[in-house]
């Protein structure tokens, strides 16, 4: 059956315009509150990068997904073809996942990479939309102990992630989906920066503040 417009419930176009205007909304908010900070944590690890380290990324579930692809946008290519950036999500290999997790304990799954491969030019990436996840804390407690650059993406209420993080986005929302469309949004915009700066000769770009 073919569907058109006459065939959509009035409740479910509302419902899906409502859930629209919402992430507008939000995207509204962060573009005021947080479009400084996003620009300064690209510049931040721009330079990381510039000097020979490489980007360290971890989170749960959509978390996960959105570390991947960043990490994906920086070695793969994300508007242009150009040289390789150094991006590892420490999300990926199951082997190491399961073995830290059975070890250890799940909370150390992250930490225990980051101390494997992490040395003081990199940064560190931890994704948490609640800002409380256990694992998520430790691995930027890790990142922190060898004089990494630590970087957090969380929500409104994710203190733990703040205390934490040399720098941290906090997207203005308690709602996951909101939070983590906000997060990949801000990917995208350091996955441009970094790839016009170290992709090909470009103005260097320091801020204050």
């Amino acid at each position: 059956m073919e569907l058109d417009g006459s065939t959509i419930p009035a409740s479910v176009l509302a419902a899906v315009e409502a859930e629209i205007g919402e992430s507008l909304r939000v995207k509204q908010a962060f573009l005021r509150q947080c479009s400084f900070l996003v620009a300064k944590i690209a510049v931040a690890i721009a330079e990381r990068l510039q000097k020979g380290g490489k980007l360290l990324l971890f989170g749960n579930g959509g978390s996960a997904a959105d570390a991947q692809h960043i990490a994906a946008e920086f070695v793969g290519r994300f508007q242009f073809d150009r040289q390789a950036l150094p991006a590892i999500a420490l999300t990926t290999d199951t082997s190491t996942l399961t073995a830290v997790a059975n070890d250890y304990g799940y909370e150390e799954v992250f930490a225990r990479q980051v101390a494997a491969l992490g040395s003081g030019d990199d940064v560190t990436v931890g994704l948490s939309t609640s800002g409380s996840s256990r694992n998520v804390l430790r691995g930027l407690i890790a990142a922190r102990a060898r004089g990494m650059l630590t970087v957090g993406f969380t929500g409104l209420s994710g203190r733990e992630l703040v205390s934490l993080s040399d720098l941290c986005l906090c997207v203005p929302s308690e709602a996951t989906a909101r939070i983590q469309e906000c997060h990949i949004l801000a990917g995208h915009v350091i996955s441009g920066y970094c790839e016009r700066v170290l992709g090909r000769s470009a103005v260097h770009i320091s801020m204050e503040g």
